[in-house]
């Protein structure tokens, strides 16, 4: 829910209210956040990151007085994992067989298989396809300095999408 309720609680306030009460609106949130996750036990990995990122995107967004900095770390992100997809497949090792590795725990050797890896690369190109498409939307969001609409691609653009390229790379 932190992914999707704190970008577009800071859109929101940053078009109705400007930059420092976004910024301040989204750290309180996520701040209740963590403690929500703590008072429930969650782990606390999980609580004090979401508050840190957020701390950081906040920070940009004050530090630059650009309100699109805010989402900063997730153009990083983005660029992160397209790297990450592109050597693995370069490689020859695609991370689609390492993340079904990890999940289902069958022998490592078996994906890479000249009869298997085949299928883990072409879902792999499909994963790199979609990352470097959220990419170019952001960035080119990101540079017209639009924080509503860059808020918006990105909640778009992630959970509920990932888990459609997802589901298409399984099937």
């Amino acid at each position: 829910m932190d992914t999707i309720i704190l970008p577009l609680l800071y859109a929101l306030v940053n078009m109705l209210a400007g930059l420092v009460p976004a910024a301040f609106s989204s750290l309180i949130l996520a701040a209740l956040l963590t403690v929500l996750r703590l008072v429930r036990k969650q782990s606390w990995l999980y609580a004090l990151s979401g508050l840190v990122l957020t701390l950081l995107a906040a920070g940009l967004a004050w530090f630059t007085q650009n309100a699109a900095s805010f989402f900063l770390p997730d153009l990083l992100t983005s660029v992160t994992l397209l790297v990450a997809v592109l050597v693995s497949i370069w490689e020859r090792k695609p991370l689609a067989a390492w993340t079904s590795h990890l999940t289902r725990t069958w022998p490592r050797d078996w994906y890479w298989l000249s009869n298997i890896c085949p299928a883990y690369t072409e879902v792999t190109w499909m994963w790199a396809t979609f990352i470097a498409t959220r990419l170019m939307v952001q960035y080119t969001l990101y540079q017209q300095g639009n924080a509503s609409l860059l808020g918006w691609a990105n909640v778009l653009l992630g959970w509920p999408v990932t888990i459609g390229v997802l589901a298409i790379g399984y099937l």
